[in-house]
């Protein structure tokens, strides 16, 4: 058991998860949500922070900012909080209350946008703000994760070796497109590796990520309303677009079975066992990648009231799911006081 004095110095890269038994197919999920943020961008957001250092725009006095849907928030708050820089996270109504309670007892600051931008999402409202802040002040120090290099170069050193070593015989990999960060610094690693390695990414509905109409997305995590900077399609095998319903339906799926994960993680899952249940999977090796765990998403995809408003009382009904433990019987009732003879 490693010793650290940062938390970012521990991130556990090495848990792979066996989903045959839930789903049916040889597929390996790579959970990425052990560690001090809580999910795989802890890598791209300590690339950023060190990289900004190393070449002198990261100053003693410099207030760190950056947009985020969450995950990513917290990241910053935390290597922000640790090395003594202030830090801003532009966000919007979609990030989990949760997150931002999160990034708040960091220390850091939350400003939300409210404003729809062009194609039906936040994302340029909160790009707008960022300029705008920076112009204003150049103690800003704005990372940019959506053109920053070091957002891919992070899982080009570590998300992908770690896969390889565990499964040289690798034959498919999925990756969920945010920013595409770790997409192309996975695709980018495989493609110089000793063999060839299909390599699907998996996209939210309604996301203009790999173009399309733009549509409502209520998940946050996956998906763009703009056409990611960092994406090369060049290095993608195939894309994989999920619904957000069979997105709640397969992390209901995997919770039911003990492993609560986040609503990323469900869309890359669902996207997987599609694609799986195309193929002959007998000689395949297939490994899905899981950004996060399931705790920050209690109050969405977990919560019964959130899910029915959105998507209707049915939406669970298909899904698959084993019955609850209760059901073989009656719960247990509180024990009552006992009346003094």
């Amino acid at each position: 058991m490693p010793v650290i004095s940062a938390p970012h110095a521990f991130n556990e890269g090495s848990l792979f998860v066996d989903l045959e038994s839930i789903f049916g197919y040889r597929l390996y999920l790579k959970c990425e949500g052990f560690n001090f943020a809580g999910s795989i961008k802890l890598k791209a957001a300590n690339e950023m922070v060190e990289s900004a250092e190393r070449d002198g725009s990261l100053k003693p006095d410099s207030i760190l900012v950056e947009s985020s849907s969450g995950n990513l928030g917290v990241a910053l708050s935390m290597i922000a909080a640790s090395k003594g820089y202030r830090f801003l996270c532009v966000t919007d109504p979609r990030c989990n209350l949760s997150t931002k309670l999160l990034m708040e007892a960091l220390g850091s600051h939350v400003h939300v946008v409210t404003d729809l931008d062009e194609n039906g999402g936040f994302l340029g409202t909160r790009l707008e703000y960022l300029r705008s802040l920076c112009a204003s002040d150049d103690r800003y120090v704005w990372l940019s994760q959506y053109t920053n290099a070091g957002n891919w170069r992070a899982h080009y050193r570590t998300t992908a070796p770690e896969i390889a070593g565990h499964f040289p015989g690798l034959d498919v990999l999925f990756v969920g497109t945010g920013t595409a960060g770790t997409l192309m610094g996975c695709a980018r690693w495989f493609r110089e590796w000793h063999r060839p390695v299909r390599i699907v990414a998996v996209d939210s509905m309604g996301s203009v990520a790999f173009g399309g109409p733009p549509g409502r997305r209520m998940i946050p995590g996956l998906g763009m309303s703009m056409r990611p900077p960092l994406l090369d399609e060049s290095y993608v095998d195939e894309v994989i677009r999920v619904e957000e319903a069979d997105t709640i339906r397969t992390c209901h799926r995997l919770a039911r079975r003990g492993f609560l994960f986040g609503g990323s993680t469900g869309t890359v899952v669902s996207a997987a066992t599609e694609w799986l249940a195309r193929q002959d999977t007998r000689e395949l090796t297939a490994v899905a990648i899981a950004p996060d765990l399931g705790e920050r998403y209690l109050d969405t995809v977990y919560q019964t009231n959130w899910l029915h408003d959105l998507y209707g009382e049915q939406l669970l009904d298909s899904a698959g799911l084993p019955p609850p433990a209760w059901d073989d019987g009656p719960a247990p009732r509180a024990p009552g006081r006992r009346r003094r003879p």
